[in-house]
């Protein structure tokens, strides 16, 4: 089982120390969160920074709200972040529910998943070389495989987990293993159905805060914050594993539920948490 590390958005400074400790230890993967209108560093400019910093790990967005963003300047980002790291980027993907943030890019929220869906179609064009269209050439670099870097879906709709198969590589699923079987379950049928080879890859994600009660109290304060707007902060943040022996047993019952990977999701500033979980896993 893999482990990967969520990264802290309270403040983008930290998240060097953060990275490097990471890179050093067991883990598999960095990833990052984005939202428009808050304080959280934009992801793909600092995964980049994190990317120079590492040598390792991927990185990765957890998720990006793609259908804010111009689709041809994405699909450039992306390869070129992938290309300068190595192929170690792992793009997650996500439609996003704010107003506010829609708002401000103009982009209709009711049609978000349709937009998706068509930047999805765009982007797999322009990474595999072929010309933009209307009389307008190829856009580059070319990324590290020919079809794109990797691509990961999070949702919990029929539309976002059938979208996995549609045009991904694999599924991010922000549940409890209490009902993250059924989403697994949905996801792999979806593959099937649509003839993919293989099997979607599958990661889970757990939000955590270990070290003293200042360090759990950090995270539960940000991540309420985080997620005041969908009006289910404080049973999210009840939701939160404090200790090592939950941890464990969350990456267990993941594992069980044939997962790929886990993300221990923090929010918590405090750098030392991460020597702390490497202990753990």
């Amino acid at each position: 089982m893999n482990v990967g590390i969520g990264l802290p958005i309270g403040d983008p400074s930290v998240l060097l120390d953060w990275a490097r400790r990471a890179d050093a230890g067991p883990f598999s993967t960095l990833g990052l969160l984005d939202r428009l209108v808050y304080h959280n560093p934009e992801p793909l400019i600092a995964l980049a920074v994190l990317a120079g910093a590492t040598s390792r790990v991927r990185i990765q967005t957890e998720v990006l709200l793609a259908p804010l963003r111009d689709t041809a300047l994405l699909a450039k980002q992306a390869a070129t972040l992938d290309r300068m790291a190595g192929g170690r980027l792992v793009l997650g993907l996500g439609v996003g529910g704010r107003e506010d943030d829609h708002q401000v890019t103009g982009v209709d929220l009711r049609t978000r998943g349709r937009r998706l869906d068509e930047q999805m179609a765009m982007m797999r064009r322009l990474w595999s070389g072929e010309p933009y269209g209307d009389g307008v050439g190829p856009i580059g670099p070319a990324p590290t495989r020919p079809t794109g870097p990797h691509v990961l879906f999070g949702g919990f709709k029929p539309a976002a987990l059938e979208r996995v198969a549609r045009w991904g590589d694999g599924f991010l699923a922000a549940a409890a293993p209490s009902w993250a079987g059924g989403l697994f379950d949905t996801v792999r049928t979806f593959w099937k159905e649509y003839g993919r080879d293989g099997d979607p890859r599958i990661v889970a994600q757990v939000n955590v805060a270990l070290g003293p009660q200042a360090v759990v109290d950090d995270a539960k304060a940000d991540m309420h914050a985080y997620y005041a707007f969908t009006g289910m902060a404080d049973r999210m943040v009840a939701g939160m594993l404090t200790t090592p022996a939950a941890i464990r047993d969350a990456i267990a019952a993941f594992a069980d539920l044939g997962a790929d990977e886990v993300m221990l999701y923090c929010y918590g500033l405090d750098p030392t948490q991460v020597d702390r979980l490497a202990d753990v896993v």
